[in-house]
């Protein structure tokens, strides 16, 4: 399975549980299609690099959350046309890291001793 990253720009909301149940249905979706979430990371409330327009609604604040997961292609194909039509998302956009674990992880530097 591939490993991917999804960077999410979510509309601000007041209360913090909106950007919450997105978060879960889409971890939750990884889950339930055989795939593995790795890990889910805030960058918090910031203000966007323009005014952006989405679902009829202009924003110039949004919450920014990235996941990393490992998912196969078809899955990736069904988080993405749910991602689109959910309101509470301004931008989504999902990056491929690697194919296999020798992409994603960087080899140990070898170091050399000097006496």
């Amino acid at each position: 399975m591939p490993f991917y990253q999804m960077l999410c720009i979510t509309a601000h909301y007041p209360e913090y549980r909106h950007i919450k149940q997105l978060v879960e249905q889409t971890a939750k979706q990884v889950m339930n299609s055989g795939g593995v979430v790795r890990r889910i990371y805030s960058m918090g409330t910031l203000s966007l690099p323009q005014r952006m327009r989405r679902h009829k609604e202009y924003h110039q604040i949004g919450d920014y959350w990235t996941m990393h997961f490992d998912a196969a292609p078809r899955v990736l194909k069904e988080l993405n046309m749910v991602m689109r039509r959910d309101p509470r998302v301004v931008r989504c956009t999902v990056l491929k890291l690697g194919d296999k674990v020798e992409d994603v992880v960087r080899p140990k530097t070898k170091t050399v001793d000097r006496y």
